[in-house]
C-alpha cells in the first residue's frame, strides 16, 4: 500500500537510529526555514535599517497567535494518520487525508481574512512603537495573503510525516526557501523595497511549497494519495482531529498570548531593544527547531506504536528524545553563546543592538534544555491520544505564570534581564508539569493494555476450539 523507500516501520526493530533518521530531515527543514526567515531579517536589517528589522520582529508573536489554532489541528492530523497507519487501517487513513486537506483550505482562508482585518488594531493594542507601526502593519497584511498556502503545506507535511516520510517536506521547503532568499535580495536590493519586499518574497515561496506538497500527495501511492473528487469533511475524523488538535492549538495560542504580553513589555524599551531581541530570538530558533523535530518524532513514533498496541516502545521513545534534547542543548547551546556576537553581526551592525542581543542570548541559552523538554513531552502525550492535559499544563505553567511574573517581579524590577528571565523560569515549570502528566497517562495506557490482555485471554478460554 505504501512505497517502501519513503515510509519507515516505527513499530519494529531498534528505535534510536530510526528516530534520528526521522528527526534529522525535520530538523534540517526547520533550520532551512529559519535560515530563510533569517534571510528576511538579515536583508532588511542590513539594507533597510534597524527600524524595518524591528517592524518585522514586532509581528512575530501576533502572527503566531492568529495561526496556532489551525496549526494545532495539523497535530491532530499527524496523530490520527500515524495511529491508523500503525493499525494498518488504510480506509481510515484515506478519510483522514481528505478531511485534513479540506480543513486546511477552509482554515487558511479564514485566518487570512481575520489577519487582514485585525492586524493593525492588534498591533496598536500591543503598544508597537509609533516609528514602526505602519511598516509592521504593511508586513502583516501582505504576509497573511499567503496563509492559505501555509496551512495546506503544513497539513500536507503532517500527513507525510505521519507515515514516516520526513524527507519530501524537507526537499520542498529547500526549493521554496531558496526562491524566497533570491526574491528577498531582488526586491530589497534591486527594487529598493523594505518590509513589503520580504513579505512578498515569503508569500510567493509559500505558494510554491503549496504546489509541491499537493503534487506530492496527488502522485503518492496507496492510502495517502490525494483524490480531488474525494475531498470532503468526514465528521468522525473531524471529531478526532478536533479532539486532539484543538487543545494542541490552544496550547500554541496560550504560548503566543503570553509572548504577546512579553512583546508588549519589550516594546516599552523602544525600537532598538525590539531590533536586538528580534535578531537574538531568530538565532535562538536554530536550537528550538531541534526540539520541534524531536516533538514530531515523539508524536509519530508514539502514535504508530499506539495503533500497533506496542506500548513499551513508547517508553523507549521517551528515553531517546530526552537524551537527544540534553545532547543538543550542550552542543548547540554552547556554540551559540560562544559565537553569539558574530552571529548577531549578520543581522545588524550597530554595537548597541549587538550588546543588547547578547544579554538575551546568555539568559536563554543557559537552561534551554527546559524549553526542549517542555516541547517534546506534549508530543509523547498527544501521540497516545491525550491532548487536554498538555493544554492545561501550558495554561498554568506558561500563560498564568508569565502573567504573574510580569505583574509582580517585572513590575518591581523593570529591567530587560528580569523580563527575559521570564522565559526560562516558566519553561522549567511547564516542562516539569508535562513530565508528570506523561507518567500519569503512560500508567493509564499500560493499565488499559493489561485489562485488554485479560479480556482476550478470558474470551479465548470460554470459547475453546
Amino acid at each position: 500500500m505504501f512505497a517502501r523507500n519513503r515510509n519507515m516501520d516505527m513499530t519494529n526493530g531498534p528505535m534510536f537510529g530510526k528516530i534520528l533518521l526521522f528527526a534529522l530531515p525535520i530538523m534540517v527543514m526547520n533550520i532551512l526555514q529559519l535560515m530563510f526567515n533569517a534571510a528576511d531579517m538579515i536583508v532588511v536589517g542590513q539594507f533597510a535599517g534597524k527600524q524595518p528589522l524591528a517592524a518585522v520582529g514586532a509581528t512575530g508573536a501576533l502572527i503566531n497567535l492568529m495561526v496556532n489554532l489551525f496549526m494545532g489541528l495539523s497535530v491532530g492530523t499527524s496523530v490520527i494518520v500515524a495511529q491508523d497507519f500503525g493499525a494498518r487501517d488504510y480506509k481510515a487513513i484515506s478519510r483522514s487525508v481528505h478531511t485534513s486537506i479540506s480543513i486546511s483550505v477552509i482554515g487558511g482562508i479564514f485566518v487570512m481574512i481575520v489577519g487582514l482585518v485585525f492586524c493593525e488594531p492588534l498591533l496598536r493594542y500591543m503598544g508597537t512603537p509609533e516609528d514602526i507601526i505602519d511598516l509592521s502593519t504593511l508586513y502583516m497584511k501582505i504576509y497573511f495573503l499567503g496563509m492559505p498556502a501555509n496551512m495546506v503545506y503544513n497539513f500536507g507535511a503532517a500527513i507525510l510525516r505521519a507515515v514516516g516520510d520526513s524527507r519530501r517536506p524537507m526537499y520542498y521547503l529547500l526549493i521554496s526557501g531558496a526562491i524566497n532568499v533570491i526574491l528577498n535580495l531582488f526586491f530589497v536590493i534591486v527594487l529598493h523595497m523594505t518590509v513589503d519586499g520580504v513579505a512578498w518574497a515569503t508569500v510567493i515561496s509559500q505558494y510554491i511549497s503549496l504546489v509541491l506538497i499537493i503534487l506530492s500527495l496527488l502522485h503518492s501511492e496507496g492510502a495517502i494519495k490525494l483524490i480531488p473528487k474525494q475531498l470532503c469533511i468526514d465528521l468522525e475524523k473531524l471529531k478526532t482531529i478536533v479532539r486532539i488538535g484543538i487543545p494542541a492549538g490552544m496550547q500554541g495560542i496560550l504560548f503566543s498570548f503570553s509572548n504577546i504580553l512579553i512583546q508588549s513589555a519589550l516594546n516599552s524599551f523602544g525600537s532598538t531593544m525590539v531590533a536586538a531581541s528580534t535578531a537574538s530570538s531568530n538565532i535562538e530558533g536554530f536550537i528550538s527547531t531541534t526540539s520541534n523535530a524531536y516533538y514530531n518524532a515523539a508524536i509519530t513514533f508514539t502514535g504508530q506504536n499506539m495503533g500497533a498496541k506496542k506500548y513499551k516502545r513508547i517508553d523507549t521513545t521517551a528515553k531517546i528524545v530526552t537524551i537527544l534534547i540534553f545532547a543538543t542543548w550542550i552542543i548547540v547551546g554552547g556554540l551559540t553563546i560562544l559565537s553569539g556576537r558574530s552571529l548577531l553581526r549578520f543581522y545588524v551592525s550597530e554595537p548597541e543592538v549587538i550588546d543588547l542581543g547578547m544579554k538575551r542570548l546568555r539568559i536563554m541559552m543557559a537552561v534551554y534544555f527546559t524549553g526542549g523538554l517542555m516541547n517534546v513531552y506534549p508530543g509523547l502525550i498527544r501521540g497516545m491520544g491525550y491532548s487536554v492535559l498538555p493544554m492545561v499544563v501550558t495554561l498554568i505553567g506558561a500563560c498564568v505564570m508569565r502573567i504573574i511574573w510580569l505583574a509582580t517581579i517585572f513590575t518591581w524590577y523593570p529591567t530587560i534581564e528580569v523580563l527575559f528571565a521570564c522565559y526560562p523560569v516558566t519553561w522549567g515549570l511547564t516542562a516539569f508539569g508535562h513530565i508528570i502528566c506523561f507518567f500519569i497517562i503512560r500508567h493509564k495506557v499500560m493499565k488499559r493494555a493489561a485489562h485488554e490482555s485479560v479480556a482476550i485471554s478470558t474470551e479465548e478460554a470460554s470459547n475453546p476450539i
